[in-house]
């Protein structure tokens, strides 16, 4: 069985930075690509980042593009979330999601039904 186990949410100032980590284990963990989701109060959860498990491709959605950085370490198993210039707006639960590779997929990096592993997501507070 596959977990992912997200950290380093917190409360920050506008301006301020902070980075995520999301680690995946299980012995049967492999991925297409890993991403990162958030959902705040009374919102959808929305697509943030994604990265290819086998290359170096990012996604990112338009609003953090420019201040937020995917990452990876493949032999840790481990995801990274470099989030700069915060704003109140980026407010929310982010959560881990992979793109499990031990099977055929469909959809888009930018949509949550895509992903088959979730974590339980860690919250960030973004005050003004």
């Amino acid at each position: 069985q596959v977990q992912l186990v997200e950290s380093g949410g917190g409360l920050v100032q506008t301006g301020d930075s902070l980075t995520l980590s999301c680690v995946a284990s299980g012995r049967t963990f492999s991925a297409y690509a890993m991403g990162w989701f958030r959902q705040a109060p009374g919102k959808e959860r929305e697509f943030v980042a994604a990265i290819r498990w086998t290359s170096q491709n990012t996604y990112y959605a338009d609003s953090v593009k420019g201040r937020f950085s995917i990452s990876k370490d493949v032999a840790k198993n481990t995801v990274y979330l470099q989030m700069n210039s915060l704003k109140p707006e980026d407010t929310g639960i982010y959560s881990c999601a992979g793109i499990p590779g031990d099977r055929p997929y469909s959809g888009s990096y930018f949509r949550h039904e895509t992903y088959g592993y979730w974590g339980l997501g860690t919250q960030v507070t973004v005050s003004s």
